[in-house]
C-alpha cells in the first residue's frame, strides 16, 4: 500500500479485507498481537486503546448536552466554519447517506450531520453531539484517531476498536488554528464501506484546509500593540512577536527570555547559569555566547548585561494565565493554556516553573470539581496520566469509560488508593 493513512489499496476486495480485519481484532482483543495485514496505524491505535482501558463492547459516553453543548458550541472556533463545512460536505453526505461530524480537540462531537435514516443508525451507537469518541473513549475511529495522532487518517469497518462501530468506514482530517497551530479539532465523514477510497481522504483534508484559510480571514491576527509577547506553552520553541515580526527561538533562547522576562530586574550570569544548566560544569564562557546569539536575534537594544535584563516588558502566555489564575478565573485560564511551557525543556528553573503552573491549575480544576473543566484536562495529552484529575473526575462524572481509564491508570501505576499525583507530566 502505498499511502499507510488510506484504509484500502486499489484493487483490493472490501468484503475479504472485513472477514480479515474481524480475524485480525479478535486475535488481539484474546492475545493482544496484531497479525498482518492490519495497517501500522491501526495496530498503534488497538495498542493505545487497549492501554486506555477501552473494551471492545464498548460504547460513547455523552457528556455534553442541551445547554452545555450549546454554550460549548457557540464558544467554539469551529462554529465559525461550520457554513464552510455545511457547503462543501452537506450535500455529499446527504446525497450519499453519509453523515458529516466535526469535533473538538478532545474528541467530543460537536455537529452531526447528515443522512436522516444514517443520523438514527448511528444514534444507537451514541455518534451523537455531545458524545465523548475521543481515541481514549471509545477507541479506534477517524475523529478521534485523527486528533489522537494530528494526521488525516481513514478508517475502515473492523479497524474501529469497538465492535459495534465496525459496520461503518470514516476518515477525518484535523483543524489547526492558522495563526497558532494549536489543534482545535477534526472535520470527519462518517457511512458505509463506499468511503474506503483515497478520495474520501484526500476530500477531508481539503475541507479541513479551506476551513483553516477560512479562520484566518475571519479572525485576522491583531496588529501588534507595540510591546513585545512570547509565546511558549505547549511549543518546543517560544515564538517571539515584537515590531511587527515574529521569530521561532532556539530551545536555550526560548528558556533564557522566559526566565529574564519573569525577572525585569534581571539575572546575574552565575544565576543563569544555575537556572540554564543541570551540568554544573558549564562554563561563563558558554552562557555569553548563547547570550551573543540571542541578542543577534532580538536585535539591539532589547537585551542589556550587568545583570542580564530585558529593556522592555515581555508579555508571556505563561503570564496571562497565571494572571487569571490568580483572579480566580479558572475556565478562561484553563482555556489559554495549550500544554505546558516549552514541555522538552530540562533547564532546571523551567521544569520548576513549568510544574508550579501546572499544579496550580491542577489544584483549581479539583476544588472546583467542574465536571467539564475536569474532563478537559484528563483528556489532554498533559492529562492522561494525572492520577488526582481523573479520581475527582470519576467522582463528578462515573461514566464508564472514565472509570475504565481510572481502573487501567492505577493498575498501571500499581500505587493504592491516595497516593499523590504524578511527579510530572
Amino acid at each position: 500500500m502505498t499511502d499507510p493513512w488510506v484504509a484500502l489499496e486499489p484493487g483490493a476486495d472490501p468484503a475479504e479485507r472485513v472477514r480479515v480485519l474481524h480475524r485480525a481484532h479478535e486475535t488481539f482483543t484474546e492475545a493482544g498481537t496484531v497479525p498482518r495485514p492490519v495497517r501500522g496505524v491501526v495496530a498503534d491505535s488497538w495498542r493505545r486503546s487497549a492501554r486506555a482501558g477501552v473494551h471492545p463492547d464498548g460504547t460513547a459516553d455523552i457528556e455534553l448536552t442541551d445547554g452545555d453543548l450549546g454554550a460549548w458550541r457557540a464558544e467554539h472556533p469551529l462554529a465559525h466554519v461550520m457554513p464552510l463545512f455545511r457547503e462543501l460536505m452537506g450535500t455529499f453526505a446527504s446525497d450519499g447517506r453519509h453523515l458529516l461530524a466535526v469535533c473538538d480537540v478532545h474528541g467530543r462531537l460537536l455537529w452531526v450531520e447528515g443522512h436522516t435514516s444514517t443520523l438514527r443508525q448511528a444514534g444507537r451507537m451514541n455518534f451523537v453531539p455531545g458524545a465523548r469518541w475521543a481515541e481514549s473513549a471509545v477507541g479506534t475511529n477517524a475523529p478521534g484517531t485523527a486528533v489522537a495522532v494530528d494526521r488525516p487518517v481513514q478508517v475502515f469497518a473492523a479497524e474501529h476498536f469497538v465492535r459495534r462501530v465496525q459496520p461503518w468506514t470514516c476518515a477525518a482530517a484535523p483543524v489547526h488554528d492558522p495563526h497558532t497551530g494549536r489543534l482545535l479539532g477534526a472535520v470527519d465523514i462518517t457511512g458505509g464501506d463506499g468511503l474506503a477510497h483515497p478520495h474520501s481522504l484526500g476530500f477531508v483534508q481539503a475541507v479541513a484546509r479551506a476551513a483553516e484559510s477560512q479562520l484566518a480571514l475571519l479572525a485576522p491576527r491583531r496588529p501588534d500593540s507595540g510591546g513585545p509577547g512570547l509565546a511558549t506553552l505547549g511549543r518546543d520553541q517560544a515564538v517571539l512577536t515584537a515590531g511587527g515580526r515574529s521569530v521561532r527561538l532556539s530551545r536555550r533562547h526560548s528558556e533564557i527570555l522566559v526566565l529574564l522576562a519573569r525577572r525585569p530586574d534581571g539575572l546575574t550570569g552565575d544565576e543563569l547559569l544555575c537556572a540554564l544548566y543541570e551540568d554544573e560544569s558549564v562554563t561563563p564562557v558558554t552562557l555569553r555566547a548563547e547570550l551573543v546569539r540571542l541578542r543577534q536575534v532580538l536585535g539591539p537594544g532589547l537585551l542589556a548585561s550587568r545583570p542580564y535584563r530585558l529593556t522592555a516588558p515581555l508579555e508571556s502566555d505563561i503570564a496571562a494565565v497565571e494572571r487569571r489564575l490568580a483572579a480566580g478565573a479558572v475556565t478562561t485560564a484553563l482555556a489559554a493554556y495549550a500544554g505546558p511551557p516549552l514541555p522538552a525543556s530540562q533547564a532546571p528553573a523551567v521544569v520548576r516553573l513549568r510544574r508550579r503552573l501546572a499544579d496550580g491549575l491542577r489544584a483549581a480544576l479539583i476544588a472546583g470539581s467542574d465536571a467539564d473543566l475536569l474532563a478537559d484536562w484528563a483528556h489532554a495529552p498533559w492529562g492522561e496520566g494525572d492520577l488526582d484529575v481523573w479520581r475527582a473526575l470519576v467522582t463528578v462524572r462515573p461514566t464508564a469509560s472514565n472509570q475504565a481509564h481510572l481502573a487501567s491508570l492505577e493498575s498501571e501505576l500499581a500505587v493504592p488508593n491516595g497516593w499523590a499525583r504524578l511527579e510530572d507530566r
